[in-house]
């Protein structure tokens, strides 16, 4: 019996509320995520140690939270092995995803938004496995590649296929789907609770939370964190000193920071795209693409190398695989302004050649490294112009790791705190949120995620959702007409109810008595029917065919109620009374009325947005 079947036994036996079972779910998928983290990892070291260390002799160096799962052969660095090592491990990658899952290419979060919104939530069972080895291939191999694409898209894969074998609703899938991106993120980064933000944040391009993802994400990050830490330890990614903000003027250089990297965020994601759209134009067989971007990845490495001189020329080739380790040494003030210049820019190459190509791969890892090192500069140069103000340069490779992310991403507060917990030091909150905040508002015109929306309102997945509050927020007098209403006294006789049916287009009747209250409502299907079966002579009044059971609305009903009751009846109108008393008729009103409103506010609300959209 599968695990997802075991789940959905014991879940049926507790007979838990939704949210209960959301949370239980929360908890299974962060043990699968943090298991997957493990195996994931140790599938980019294996890669790494076979391919980048036994062919071409280079070992990257790890940051302080991360350890060598090999120990190093004492072999020399053979460079032009490295382009050639880079192609095989692009080959093997593009053979798998063709031949076996073609969605397991390229960055896996942007596929895990994309399901959210458009696919109901669904994921094919076999991509994350897919997403796993390729992955390992294209990054072990030495292209340029973040982590979390493949791990989002491992947690989000096990969340849509444990709601699919439960048979849970496509709201549930949905949320289970990013409680599983967030369960990723938030175990291989060590960040659990930026990882329950970024599964709330990522789906978004403005500043929207999916709410009811939140707290399950939250379950699932915490879950899949201790997993993986079991293994890993509980340390955080990259260890840094005591940073300390202890000066208001350091928002000065803090604020040029903010301006550079939001306009080398717009850099990376034009030169990303670009490639990606020249690999996509290109006519060759779609599995020799990621060989092609892994080879020029490689090539690039070695121009970056050549750049270079001593210690800096080695630690240039960061610009390939993950590049964790250089960030290590800028944050320990043990980088120089050249390696970092270097290693911002040719990681933008890399990365675009890598996963633009086809290649399997996260962005987020990169972006990190170019953040941090654009922050690296402005440390270095503030802190030689102005050592009073410019105290820590280290503290600016962390905020820039932040700020770049929120530029590229749209992820302002989850980067944020991901930073934080990812370096161990919380007391660069404020100068992070000022550069991601203003990363994020002058940013807004470009995002390397492609599948993200800009609002809720904006998605296939709450477009019912849309419907409903755009019917609550208006009532019923809001559309309420003066018409020329029939009605028909109680004790009016079937043959002259026929003659007032003739002489208007009406076609439901309120059925008064002599106080001038409502007593029922007469149709034209209602007096049809008497008519064929009444018997010669028979005397038959308005009371005795009307239909005493009146479902009204009032002026005050919102019309997402008033809908609700005209599907339920079938009928065409329905009366308007007083609340006060439910027998005093208004008026009445028709589903075409209804629908007709319904129409013009959601053309009015498009047309506010849209206006909003040209101003911003």
């Amino acid at each position: 019996m599968t695990l997802a079947r075991i789940s959905s036994k014991i879940l049926g036996s507790l007979n838990l509320p939704g949210v209960g079972r959301r949370l239980v779910f929360g908890i299974m998928i962060g043990v699968v995520a943090g298991l997957g983290a493990i195996t994931f990892n140790l599938a980019c070291a294996t890669v790494s140690h076979w391919f980048m260390g036994a062919m071409a002799g280079y070992y990257p160096d790890q940051p302080a939270g991360e350890h060598d799962y090999f120990e190093a052969a004492e072999t020399g660095l053979r460079l032009w092995a490295l382009p050639l090592v880079a192609a095989l491990g692009g080959l093997l990658s593009g053979l798998l995803v063709y031949w076996l899952a073609p969605d397991a290419g390229g960055h896996g979060t942007d596929s895990a938004i994309d399901a959210y919104h458009n696919k109901g939530g669904r994921i094919a069972a076999r991509v994350p496995l897919v997403k796993i080895l390729a992955s390992a291939l294209t990054i072990g191999s030495g292209g340029s590649g973040g982590r979390e694409g493949p791990i989002a898209q491992i947690g989000a894969g096990f969340g849509a296929f444990l709601a699919d074998r439960c048979k849970l609703s496509a709201r549930d899938r949905r949320i289970l789907l990013a409680s599983g991106i967030g369960a990723g993120v938030g175990s291989i980064f060590h960040a659990p609770l930026a990882g329950a933000l970024f599964a709330a944040e990522i789906l978004y391009s403005e500043a929207e939370f999916e709410s009811d993802a939140l707290i399950p994400a939250a379950m699932a990050t915490i879950v899949a964190y201790a997993v993986f830490s079991l293994h890993s330890g509980f340390d955080p990614l990259f260890a840094t000193p005591d940073f300390e903000f202890n000066s208001l003027w350091e928002l000065l250089p803090y604020t040029f920071l903010a301006l550079l990297v939001t306009m080398a965020a717009g850099l990376f994601v034009s030169i990303f795209y670009a490639t990606h759209g020249l690999f996509q134009v290109w006519r060759i067989h779609a599995a020799i693409k990621p060989m092609l971007g892994g080879l020029a990845a490689g090539a690039l490495g070695l121009c970056c190398y050549s750049l270079l001189s001593n210690s800096d020329a080695v630690r240039a080739l960061d610009v390939l695989s993950f590049g964790y380790g250089s960030l290590q040494s800028a944050l320990l003030g043990q980088a120089s302004i050249a390696l970092l210049a270097v290693l911002a820019f040719g990681k933008m190459l890399t990365t675009s050649l890598s996963i633009g190509s086809g290649g399997s791969g996260g962005v987020f890892g990169p972006s990190m490294v170019i953040g941090g090192c654009l922050g690296g500069i402005v440390g270095l140069v503030g802190h030689d112009l102005f050592p009073d103000v410019v105290m820590h340069p280290g503290a600016y490779v962390a905020v820039g790791m932040a700020g770049f992310f929120a530029a590229v991403g749209n992820v302002p507060i989850s980067t944020l705190v991901m930073v934080s917990e990812m370096t161990g030091n919380y007391h660069l909150l404020l100068p992070s949120l000022w550069v991601s905040a203003l990363a994020f508002l002058l940013g807004r015109q470009w995002n390397i995620y492609r599948s993200q929306v800009p609002t809720r309102f904006d998605s296939p997945a709450h477009a019912h959702e849309l419907n409903v509050d755009v019917l609550y927020g208006m009532r019923i007098k809001d559309i309420c007409e003066d018409l020329d209403l029939t009605t028909i006294e109680q004790t009016t006789p079937i043959d002259e109810i026929v003659r007032i049916f003739s002489r208007t287009t009406q076609h439901y009747f309120p059925v008064m008595d002599s106080a001038g209250n409502m007593t029922g409502i007469l149709s034209a299907n209602d007096v049809r029917q008497v008519l064929d079966e009444r018997e010669a002579g028979s005397v038959i009044i308005a009371s005795d065919i009307a239909n005493p059971e009146v479902v009204s609305v009032t002026p005050e009903d919102d019309l997402e109620s008033a809908l609700q009751r005209f599907v339920s009846l079938d009928v065409g109108v329905l009366p308007v009374v007083e609340r006060e008393n439910p027998r005093k008729l208004i008026t009445m009103i028709s589903r075409r009325s209804l629908i007709h409103a319904y129409n013009h506010a959601r053309k009015g609300w498009q047309e506010s947005r849209d206006l909003k959209k040209d101003g911003d």
